[in-house]
């Protein structure tokens, strides 16, 4: 089977710093695949180049056996490729409806008319109440993103990127600064995430990475350094005593 993302020598300097070094990765279609490493592997720097927030210095990106390397991120997104962020980019004075009513919106090409496209289609109101119920949100349906529990804005974040209706999904570190008591509901909500979205995970958080993740790669130094199932990598004396100690044995 083709792997549906795909990324074939890549490579980023910034300046003398290499932060990707020739970086061969396959993502096969259905995925729950995870990129972990130490701090400054690299790793979120991969996810950038694979969006097109920065331009690999050399090498090829590719989406369903298409060549994206050099396409804008807007239209990566149409071609079904979304992603959240370490630090989210919501809207915060904007309410998880209206939120997820103008992601929706803005998919159908109709972003500008947001309010009328929610107010006169049911499909798309039945849409946003199924996306909302679905990341555990419809108690918060109303208030102010910029109010919520962190917890619930990452869970928002989520259902803003499937809003897109994505079949590639890059989720950059979705527990990062969560606290531990709302942990359970973006492990849930990630470990729930449609069957037919590829998932790429970035997450520090071995709970997460283990109980999501069908195939991980070790990225170290911005190179692919173990890459195989989870039972395999959580073995490797390379990858438990170099970078993540011996909290793999669990």
């Amino acid at each position: 089977m083709a792997p549906v993302l795909e990324t074939v020598g890549l490579e980023k300097h910034f300046g003398g710093l290499t932060a990707v070094a020739g970086l061969s990765l396959k993502i096969e279609k259905g995925a729950r695949h995870a990129l972990i490493g130490p701090n400054g592997a690299g790793k979120t720097t991969v996810i950038n180049l694979l969006t097109g927030v920065l331009r690999p210095s050399s090498g090829r990106i590719l989406l369903e056996g298409a060549d994206i390397t050099s396409l804008e991120s807007y239209r990566r997104v149409r071609r079904g490729l979304a992603r959240t962020f370490q630090i989210n980019q919501l809207f915060p004075d904007l309410t998880p409806l209206e939120t997820i009513g103008l992601a929706i919106s803005e998919r159908m090409g109709l972003g500008a008319q947001w309010w009328r496209v929610v107010g006169s289609s049911p499909a798309v109101v039945a849409e946003i109440v199924e996306l909302l119920e679905r990341f555990h949100l419809t108690d918060a349906m109303y208030e102010r993103t910029g109010n919520l529990p962190y917890g619930k804005q990452r869970l928002l974040e989520i259902a803003l990127a499937i809003a897109c209706r994505p079949r590639v999904l890059l989720l950059d570190e979705p527990a990062a600064g969560v606290p531990d008591d709302e942990r359970h509901e973006i492990l849930a909500t990630v470990a729930a995430l449609p069957a037919d979205v590829t998932v790429l995970l970035i997450e520090h958080d071995m709970d997460i990475v283990f109980s999501f993740a069908d195939r991980i790669s070790v990225l170290v130094n911005g190179a692919l350094f173990v890459d195989g199932p989870p039972d395999e990598v959580a073995r490797d004396p390379r990858v438990k005593a170099v970078y993540l100690g011996e909290s793999l044995d669990a």
